[in-house]
C-alpha cells in the first residue's frame, strides 16, 4: 500500500486514533461534582451545643446519646424512642469494660427533656456520663462585668 507524502497514513487502512478530550471533560466534571456533594452526604445530625471553656473532643470508642431540637433522641448516628433508649443502651454497652455515654442536648431543649434523657442512660446501668459543648470563643473568656445596683 502507498502513503501520501507527508501524512504519515495508509490508504484504505483503519485509523487507530482515540480523542481522548471528550472522555477526560467528563471524568472532571464527574470529579466537581463528587467533591461538592462528598461533604453534604457526611452531615450528621444538626445540634447547636451550649459553649463552655472546659470542652473538650473525646477519640476513643465511644457511645453518644443525642437530643435535637425537635426532642428526637439519636444513640449514636440511628434515631430512637425515648422508651426504647434504656434497652439499646444496655446493648451498646456490653461489650465494654466501663461504658461511658456522651450526651448532646441541643440548647433549646427544656432541662427536664435533658434529665429524662439522663435517667434512661442511668437505668441502662451507665454511670459515667459526660456533656457535650461547644468551646467558646477566644475572646469571650472573660465574664461579663455585673451591673450595680445603686
Amino acid at each position: 500500500m502507498k502513503a501520501h507524502a507527508g501524512t504519515g497514513r495508509r490508504l484504505g487502512g483503519s485509523l487507530a486514533e482515540i480523542n481522548v478530550t471528550p472522555l477526560v471533560d467528563v471524568i472532571l466534571v464527574l470529579l466537581i461534582i463528587f467533591m461538592v456533594t462528598a461533604p453534604m452526604m457526611q452531615r450528621g445530625i444538626d445540634v447547636a451545643l451550649p459553649q463552655a471553656k472546659s470542652a473538650s473532643g473525646a477519640e476513643e470508642e465511644r457511645i453518644v446519646v443525642t437530643v435535637d431540637r425537635t426532642n428526637r433522641v439519636w444513640l449514636n448516628e440511628t434515631p430512637v424512642a425515648l422508651h426504647m433508649l434504656e434497652e439499646r443502651l444496655v446493648a451498646a454497652s456490653k461489650a465494654m469494660a466501663d461504658p461511658f455515654v456522651y450526651l448532646r442536648a441541643d440548647r433549646a431543649v427544656a432541662y427536664g427533656d435533658v434529665m429524662a434523657v439522663m435517667d434512661r442512660i442511668k437505668q441502662a446501668g451507665i454511670e459515667r456520663v459526660g456533656l457535650v459543648t461547644e468551646p467558646l470563643p477566644a475572646n469571650a473568656g472573660a465574664p461579663k462585668p455585673r451591673p450595680r445596683n445603686r
